[in-house]
């Protein structure tokens, strides 16, 4: 691949899908707030939310503790990984 051809690739466009806005339900309101944003939104404040409270585990940066905002969204689990924080999270959209 030459130099010319790397420069008119085009950039990656978003998919619609993760753009579309989502309703949060009462026990996310809490943690987001209640306007509908795009699933990358959602996650970059609930991310804002467990990093401004400490709730990323000290020894094991994958792992959430879960405060008495997040155990409701999270199924009353008092610790989840960062990767089934998404799925619990999805539940709560519509």
């Amino acid at each position: 691949m030459t130099v010319a051809t790397m420069a008119k690739k085009p950039a990656r466009k978003p998919n619609a899908a993760f753009m579309k806005p989502v309703t949060p339900d009462a026990a996310l309101e809490a943690v987001v707030g209640s306007n509908p944003l795009p699933r990358t939104e959602m996650t970059k404040k609930l991310w804002a939310y467990i990093k401004k409270n400490g709730l990323q585990d000290k020894k094991n940066k994958r792992m959430i503790n879960a405060d008495a905002a997040l155990k409701v969204v999270f199924g009353g689990k008092a610790q989840v990984s960062m990767f089934d924080m998404t799925k619990l999270v999805s539940k709560h959209v519509s």
